[in-house]
């Protein structure tokens, strides 16, 4: 997960690994693809078990070799597959409420209101679900990446060109686009997305943009990372989800340059720091969490940005984005664990197993339920003991 692939513009299949173009011959972790010399990854501590968590259920979907985001609708999750499986489960029990097949590959998704859904094909088709059953298809003038966001009877997609795009809930008839200038190199990960209020949030290369969402029209835009380099790779600082908002403060990452918070009812940027990460960010009124690149686990204090603590337990073990759950801090690796840290300080009060292959995308609450899809397609839920 911490290695976002590149391509270069919206539609051509993926060029190069992020880790083959970052790194000729530093050292990487496996699932990097680094040489010989690579970083092993930390040894793990033995599991303290300081907070009592057990696996609730279990299911399949189909493999996950696309950039998913598990979307929460009260207790219901929707997952999909590669393959082109979109699925709902009640995240209480793990039931199975209904399971569809869009009929191609996927690139993007899912997106869901917890009535409608939406995928992106690798066909550059956005698909609509209702009552888990495929509505309407149409086509999209650029590939995406990031999970369609289904709110307030739309669909907003936002592509990898940074273009973004209204549909109708109900037929998928484009409402409008705005095009933006794009960048040679684009990356094959979920970029910010999200509603707040009445307005529409989207990154827009190391910028957060607000969006009229019946318009489109740009209402203010905060630069929160800054290009410094001097080729296509150095120069990317694309935005990457998920990002954390409390209240009017919204953070996110810029892809491997910064991290940081915005005011969206000013539209002013808060505070900055220099990040090397390619995953995005949890939060509290407190404090905001991210897993870098090394996979280092950091906390900075939200009010100015200043370091609160970082953890290296975890180093080089390929780690999701994290999530917030109770007094715990929770991140996925390469070999399928979960890890709960404490977000005091960042010591490990517990480990969980999956089925040994990567986890796929952040893990997410619903509920009392925690709930994680590995790269192999299985989807677990933990409650509390």
């Amino acid at each position: 997960m911490s290695g976002a692939p590149l391509v270069r513009g919206a539609r051509v299949a993926v060029l190069v690994s992020l880790a083959a173009m970052l790194s000729a011959c530093s050292a990487l972790p496996s699932f990097l693809g680094g040489g010989p010399d690579r970083p092993k990854p930390a040894e793990l501590a033995p599991n303290p078990a300081l907070i009592g968590v057990r696996q609730a259920w279990s299911a399949r979907i189909g493999d996950v070799g696309f950039p998913l985001s598990v979307q929460v609708n009260d207790t219901r999750v929707t997952v999909a597959a590669g393959d082109g499986t979109v699925a709902a489960f009640d995240a209480a029990t793990g039931r199975e409420l209904w399971r569809a097949a869009v009929g191609a590959p996927l690139a993007a998704g899912v997106g869901s209101d917890g009535t409608r859904s939406a995928v992106v094909t690798r066909e550059n088709q956005l698909v609509g679900l209702a009552d888990g059953k495929v509505a309407w298809r149409e086509p999209l003038q650029a590939q995406s990446y990031t999970p369609p966001l289904v709110a307030g009877g739309r669909v907003f997609v936002l592509a990898a060109d940074r273009s973004v795009t209204a549909h109708d809930g109900a037929t998928g008839r484009r409402l409008w686009s705005l095009q933006r200038p794009g960048e040679p190199l684009v990356l094959r990960q979920a970029g910010v997305l999200l509603p707040v209020g009445n307005t529409l949030l989207v990154g827009q290369g190391g910028r957060l943009a607000a969006l009229d969402p019946d318009t489109g029209n740009v209402r203010w835009e905060a630069p929160i990372g800054t290009s410094r380099g001097t080729n296509d790779v150095e120069r990317l600082v694309d935005l990457v989800g998920p990002a954390s908002r409390v209240g009017e403060s919204v953070c996110a990452r810029a892809f491997q340059a910064a991290v940081g918070c915005v005011d969206v009812q000013r539209g002013s940027v808060r505070w900055t720091r220099r990040a090397s990460g390619a995953e995005g960010l949890a939060g509290d009124e407190r404090q905001v969490f991210g897993t870098e690149a090394d996979g280092r686990v950091q906390a900075w204090n939200r009010a100015d940005g200043d370091p609160a603590w970082n953890t290296d337990l975890l180093k080089w073990r390929g780690l999701t984005a994290p999530l917030l759950i109770g007094r715990s801090v929770a991140v996925g690796d390469s070999t399928g664990l979960v890890h709960l840290l404490s977000r005091e300080d960042g010591s490990l009060l517990n480990r969980l197993s999956t089925d040994g292959s990567a986890i796929a995308a952040a893990p997410v609450l619903a509920g009392n339920t925690l709930v994680v899809v590995t790269r192999s397609g299985g989807v677990f839920g933990f409650v509390p003991n």
